[in-house]
Parts: C-alpha cells; structure tokens; sequence
C-alpha cells in the first residue's frame, strides 16, 4: 500500500487526468488530496467505481 501513497504524493495531478478519463463519474471533489488522508481519498475512489479497496490500489500503481 506504501508503493501507492509514494504515487499519489509524487504526481497526484498527472493522476488525478489519468483517472478522470478511465472514469468520467470522478469528479475533482472525488480525487481531491490532503497529505495525511490517503485512506479517505481511496475510499472515496473505492466508493464510486465500485471497486475493492485492493482493486483501486494495484489501478493506480499501473497508472
């Protein structure tokens, strides 16, 4: 889970694009980060792509 934290923080608005087009339902609000609420934003995430928890983590690491 670390390896997706260290993505997040290190190009999180090269992301956030990335996302937005593979779901169009992610809104800014949806992928909106603030450091230290990493397990927020991917339940966030989770919630609204209908996906497991994992699921998000190893999308975003392939992103």
């Amino acid at each position: 889970m670390s390896a997706v934290m260290d993505r997040i923080k290190g190009n999180w608005n090269e992301l956030k694009g990335k996302m937005k087009q593979e779901y169009a339902e992610l809104t800014d609000d949806d992928l909106t980060y603030q450091e230290g609420q990493e397990d927020e934003l991917l339940g966030r995430i989770q919630q609204k792509i209908g996906k497991t928890k994992q699921e998000v983590s190893d999308w975003i690491e392939s992103l």
